[in-house]
């Protein structure tokens, strides 16, 4: 008996002498989740966020509304804000933004604004997503630059780590940190 060997397609990661590719869009999400974590352990909304440039992550960064009462303060902002310190430039070309929830128009403007490439969402967010789903700022075709947009990138872990903290929430299950000024990390 003969055994039948299966042609797969030069991509294949198996059948190529190519690497696999290990820093992918779900490599950087669980980093974006990592950051989420931060958030709930600071009693933020869990959002996390990390930028992404030639496949290495250099900048990243949580919610902190509460932390510094700053309404602007979501992951997105303070990540987008930090790389652009980093590489001295407002202009983030080639620059793709992972986040663990569809960015709000505050963030998507920003994207926009700040010419990045690409963001990758973990989960969709219909009332107030605004990279394609209750509107797209992101795609907008009057915007001087149009943001490429990947959503549903380990999107079950995401909204799970989001529900997990508000149900948490309403059941008292989050206490007040002993000591409001200490971050956890």
């Amino acid at each position: 008996m003969r055994s039948e060997k299966k042609n797969f397609p030069e991509t294949d990661a198996f059948s190529s002498d190519a690497p696999p590719e290990i820093f992918n869009d779900e490599y950087f999400m669980r980093a974006a989740l990592r950051e989420a974590e931060k958030a709930e352990l600071n009693h933020e909304v869990p959002v996390g966020a990390v930028a992404v440039k030639d496949g290495m992550i250099v900048a990243r960064a949580w919610n902190q509304v509460e932390l510094l009462k700053d309404a602007t303060a979501h992951a997105e902002i303070l990540t987008l804000t930090a790389l652009s310190a980093q590489l001295g430039d407002w202009r983030l070309d080639g620059v793709t933004l992972y986040v663990t929830k569809e960015p709000c128009a505050m963030c998507a403007g920003a994207l926009v604004n700040a010419r990045v490439e690409r963001v990758v969402y973990g989960f969709a967010d219909p009332r107030s997503g605004c990279c394609g789903s209750a509107l797209d700022i992101t795609g907008f075709p009057g915007m001087l630059h149009q943001v490429k947009v990947t959503g549903g990138v380990l999107e079950l872990e995401c909204a799970e780590q989001f529900k997990e903290f508000f149900r948490k929430v309403r059941n008292g299950q989050l206490s007040k940190p002993s000591n409001p000024g200490e971050l956890h990390e």
